[in-house]
């Protein structure tokens, strides 16, 4: 029985991790023997990130910021053309921009009232910030459900920013961001993988809508260097995917952002 594309099923003596497509096929990914809890959602393997170079012109309001004609394949730590604070500060407020606007709209046609996140901040410090008693991380961003924020290493983020280009402040947030719905809509899974995959399709599908509607604007070549994006955050080799904080393959994250990127939110079996 399809049950959506990931989800646990109990065994004797384990829990499995079942993938199905809806067409009645089902495939074991794995199995664990124990379950774990978590506080706070973060992005993932992005350090790794930093080496990929998307140069891409994503930005708000069908408008292309960033210069569209950097190569796939380009050398580590070249830049895009986004490298000014002003840029950062106004692709950080555009992309949350389109967010609320997007899923405002998402929940309006599901008869649900929206409540946009509280608050998206800045951090630089390990320590700085904490999410119900536990550090949030440098080198990354996070969304916290209990003081329902998104907080993202501001040193990290312009770095990413300059290196790699302004559409991963896009998915960055839009990926976030997803995670703040989920808890709106009382989505919670067994596994982080799940609840992380599942926020990898809500921004792919952010995305894909949001360009569809025109409030974005894809420059050509673009969705290839997202893809090579997404290569790099998966996770690490040998990474056991019931692990507390596994968020997916890099293969498995990127068809979870594709798929809700070509399908939107139907390929993401939101409850």
């Amino acid at each position: 029985m399809c049950r959506g594309r990931w989800w646990a099923r109990e065994s004797p003596g384990s829990i499995d991790l079942v993938r199905c497509d809806c067409g009645g096929e089902e495939d074991l990914v794995g199995k664990r023997m124990e379950t774990g809890s978590r506080r706070m959602w973060t992005l993932g393997g992005l350090l790794t990130v930093l080496v990929v170079t998307l140069a891409c012109g994503l930005s708000p309001n069908g408008e292309s910021d960033g210069d569209p004609g950097g190569a796939p394949g380009s050398s580590a730590g070249s830049e895009d053309g986004t490298m000014t604070a002003a840029e950062f500060e106004r692709d950080v407020e555009g992309a949350v921009e389109v967010a609320e606007q997007y899923w405002r709209q998402r929940l309006a046609e599901a008869g649900q009232r929206f409540e946009a996140i509280r608050r998206v901040v800045a951090y630089q410090r390990d320590g700085e910030l904490a999410c119900a008693g536990e550090s949030v991380p440098r080198n990354n961003a996070v969304y916290c459900p209990a003081g329902d924020f998104i907080a993202y290493d501001v040193n990290w983020a312009v770095t990413a920013f300059r290196r790699i280009g302004d559409a991963f402040l896009f998915y960055l947030l839009g990926h976030e961001y997803a995670h703040g719905v989920q808890v709106r809509l009382g989505i919670r899974y067994e596994f982080t993988i799940q609840q992380e995959l599942q926020a990898d399709c809500m921004a792919g599908a952010y995305i894909g809508d949001s360009v569809k509607a025109g409030s974005l604007a894809l420059a050509d070549g673009d969705l290839d260097e997202l893809r090579n994006g997404l290569l790099a955050v998966g996770d690490a080799p040998g990474q056991p995917w019931f692990a507390e904080g596994a968020h997916g393959t890099a293969e498995q994250r990127t068809a979870s952002f594709f798929a809700g990127y070509e399908r939107s939110l139907a390929a993401c079996e939101l409850k």
